[in-house]
């Protein structure tokens, strides 16, 4: 649950792909951080020296470094970022499968090894503002699932940020990735996708129970 705290910081992550991209995050501004040091520390050495070095005029190996160090800067960023990627995007033996349809404005959950199909709809008055719902979203936590999503009208978009999951759900295609939540509780989600007036009324609640 998103607190002012939040606001400042990231969510905590709360499945597998969630954590890499926290990881992957505080990896990346590492980088930016030293990238950002170096370049102001060599602005105040030139702004502050009246007097040009010569040896900084025409020299042939300090401009081979600063062509191969940025080479090799992108190199350590994408390998990880690629890592991370395919890591969201790979699904191996889920145990169960659960679909999300869209709808303007709710959504309906079906399980279809279970064959069972409800609608969540947004309860008006509740303690959590816009984002409680009539039927929460129940999977079981440290299992593998295969979500699944697509709409019956417009695009929408099912995304539940302390999971690190944001799928677009489109008229006439399904939508999958794998989901894996390490503790039980409540999540909140919301559409991320403005898809009509009513937009901000159609809230997601998953429930992560032991089974």
């Amino acid at each position: 649950m998103a607190t002012w705290w939040n606001n400042i910081m990231l969510l905590d992550p709360m499945s597998p792909p969630s954590k890499n991209l926290t990881l992957f995050h505080d990896y990346l501004l590492m980088y930016l951080i030293l990238i950002t040091l170096m370049i102001s520390y060599m602005m105040i050495i030139f702004m502050t020296n009246s007097i040009p070095s010569m040896k900084f005029i025409h020299n042939h190996m300090l401009e081979t470094i600063w062509t191969i160090l940025p080479m090799m800067i992108l190199i350590f960023i994408a390998l990880p970022s690629l890592q991370t990627l395919y890591l969201l995007d790979e699904i191996n033996t889920p145990s169960m499968t659960i679909k999300a349809i869209g709808h303007q404005w709710y959504w309906s959950y079906e399980y279809p090894e279970l064959t069972n199909l409800f609608d969540s709809t947004m309860i008006n008055y509740s303690l959590f503002r816009c984002l409680e719902c009539t039927n929460n979203m129940i999977i079981p936590y440290l299992m593998k699932i295969r979500m699944l999503t697509t709409s019956e009208d417009v695009i929408h978009s099912w995304t539940i940020p302390n999971l690190s999951i944001k799928m677009d759900a489109i008229p006439g295609r399904l939508n999958q990735t794998e989901m894996i939540i390490k503790y039980p509780g409540l999540y909140f989600g919301q559409c991320s996708e403005i898809c009509g007036s009513n937009h901000s009324f159609m809230p997601i609640t998953l429930e992560s129970i032991k089974i």
